[in-house]
């Protein structure tokens, strides 16, 4: 059995914390996984970017809010809730608040061992006791779940050593404050397995391929080596990160940028879906990779017809389709099925049609490093097409005055506007990517803003009037790739009808902290913080600069950032996660083409 210290990854994530340095940052995280045990190599990686399985697999997560926090230190330590709760809010993080309360217990049991001589014991914490105990915390469900979730964190944090205990408590938060993220991993890796950074783009492409699954790559690596990881393809059942788009308004530019030729697909309103089929077994996941299948029953046994390969990987959207006139329906209306209980009701109530629009594995083949062109003519030998099942509608052209017209079309047939793909040599399937090969060109760049964005809410405030008792506006923030964190951008507080603001507060009491996340850049003071989770789309007048938002700060003009003038809630995107928001750099990009617009009939 190997028995790993668990002090020996506190130590290294303490130091990596204290750096700000990218570069610092990976040389301690490689050091880590040297000493690292290959047998325990993938929940160390998990460990450190603070998870305990894939997403991708469904698995329950730790599901501790800060009230069970407290209820949990103040077990683990003796002392009363109310002091634990005082010690929150002085010092924001409970991983501080758990190590400075298990120092004072240390130096209390080293006087009382010095008056009665002896030795103090040291902490024996290992990996596989830590990561099991959390293991055992996540799955706990039914009844007497919440105190059993208590006596497993609390026992850890009463054996671990005060460091130890700072990172197990910010683990169980979801929130390890170290800076470390997915490609400093991978960063980490390409050094200890390959022997410098220029072996990144290898394990990167293993990550996408394999559902962003680090800790089996890292298993991988450390058993099999990079060639095996050179060799890993796409696996019916196991979700590849989807490959993403770029935002354009112009179509001449459009087609400049994909290489003067693409196709262009309508853009549909509805939800994007990778079926895996492997003989009778299907499985849908939705784009941040949640297995939807038990959501389209429809779906999977239209795709057991319909996929005529064994084994095989489509992409699609599936759309709502009006039953009375076959009409496309609003994004909206797909929601109906998370919320029904009765998924037969909903099927009935709510059909779906499947536009597909690419093919990543069929039969054995890994068609990811193919050009378009090619997976397209795959996508039709496999697909074989009836009603409600179809490729998606498509044209090809080097025109912008085509583009125009077709996406006018796809606008009038109830779709969001269109997708333009290039078709040249190099147009391969770029997982995990965003780029030029595919570009997005949608009816709401007509506006007087570019187009909606996507943004997370990081904050909240209390309502009025008729608004009183509940939530009345959220803060909404864009996300910084570079930084990994969320920067506001606008308060909104219309666009809600009577049943949102019913739901809002009982949908964001899980994620309300009573410190800043930190991972929001804020100037702004909401009545509460809320940890980013949930994703709506805005729409607003136009975009405007703000000394009070941090999104762009300093990027037009200094001490102001980019904001929204007259912000509109549209909808939810459960579907999408914080990090598929709407980023910094777009807003920077659709800020500038706004200028240059309003500058135009001046010249």
């Amino acid at each position: 059995m190997c028995l790993t210290e668990f002090r020996i990854i506190a130590e290294a994530l303490e130091g990596i914390e204290k750096t700000s340095s990218r570069d610092m940052k990976t040389t301690l995280l490689a050091n880590l996984i040297k000493a690292t045990p290959k047998e325990v190599i993938d929940k160390v990686v998990y460990f450190i970017l603070g998870k305990i399985w894939p997403e991708w697999m469904g698995m329950p997560e730790i599901g501790v809010d800060e009230e069970l926090l407290i209820k949990t230190i103040a077990k683990a330590t003796g002392l009363k809730e109310a002091n634990v709760d005082k010690m929150f809010r002085e010092l924001g993080d409970p991983g501080l608040v758990i190590e400075d309360l298990k120092k004072r217990e240390k130096a209390s049991a080293r006087d009382l061992t010095k008056f009665l001589g002896g030795g103090a014991a040291a902490s024996s914490l290992s990996v596989e006791k830590v990561y099991d105990t959390l293991s055992k915390a996540a799955l706990a469900s039914g009844e007497g779940s919440r105190s059993l979730k208590i006596n497993l964190i609390a026992g850890l944090l009463k054996e671990a050593s005060p460091l130890e205990a700072r990172y197990v408590a910010r683990f169980v938060t979801g929130d390890m404050r170290t800076g470390i993220q997915d490609m400093t991993v991978i960063d980490a890796l390409a050094i200890v397995f390959g022997g410098s950074k220029e072996y990144e783009s290898i394990i990167e492409k293993a990550y996408y391929v394999r559902a962003g699954d680090l800790g089996l790559v890292a298993r991988i690596l450390a058993h099999q080596g990079l060639e095996a990881v050179r060799r890993i393809k796409p696996e019916a059942g196991i979700p590849i990160k989807p490959m993403l788009a770029n935002r354009e308004s112009d179509p001449k530019t459009i087609l400049d940028k994909v290489g003067g030729k693409a196709v262009v697909e309508y853009k549909y309103d509805g939800e994007r879906g990778q079926i895996h089929k492997k003989k009778d077994e299907v499985k849908i996941f939705s784009r941040n990779l949640e297995d939807i299948t038990h959501q389209y029953p429809d779906v999977a046994e239209l795709a057991r017809r319909c996929i005529l390969s064994d084994e095989a990987i489509v992409e699609g959207e599936m759309v709502a389709i009006d039953p009375d006139t076959g009409l496309l329906m609003p994004f909206q209306e797909l929601m109906h099925r998370k919320r029904k209980h009765d998924i037969r009701e909903a099927v009935k109530g709510i059909p779906v049609s499947v536009y597909v629009f690419d093919v990543m594995y069929n039969g054995g083949e890994d068609l990811l490093d193919k050009p378009l062109p090619y997976r397209r003519e795959v996508l039709k030998r496999v697909i074989k097409e009836t009603e409600s099942f179809k490729i998606a509608h498509h044209m090809i052209t080097d025109d912008p005055q085509r583009l125009e017209e077709f996406f006018l079309k796809a606008i009038e047939e109830g779709a969001e506007g269109v997708m333009v793909k290039a078709i040249h040599d190099n147009s391969i399937y770029q997982a995990g990517a965003r780029g030029w090969l595919w570009i997005k060109y949608k009816r709401d760049y007509k506006s007087e803003m570019t187009d909606t964005v996507d943004l997370v809410v990081v904050g909240a405030f209390a309502g009025r009037g008729r608004r009183s008792g509940r939530f009345g506006a959220l803060l909404m923030a864009a996300y910084d790739e570079e930084t990994d964190s969320f920067r506001t951008v606008c308060k909104v507080g219309t666009g809600f009808t009577d049943k949102d603001l019913e739901e809002i507060t009982e949908m964001l009491k899980p994620h309300v902290v009573s410190y800043r996340p930190s991972n929001v850049d804020s100037e702004v003071e909401p009545d509460v913080w809320v940890t980013p989770h949930h994703v709506a789309e805005i729409i607003g007048a136009e975009l405007t600069l703000s000394p009070a938002h941090t999104c762009c700060r300093d990027a037009i003009r200094k001490g102001v950032g980019i904001s929204i003038r007259f912000p509109r809630f549209i909808r939810w995107r459960p579907e999408k996660t914080p990090r598929d928001a709407t980023t910094t750099k777009e807003f920077l990009e659709m800020y500038r083409r706004q200028l240059k617009k309003i500058e135009e009939p001046r010249a």
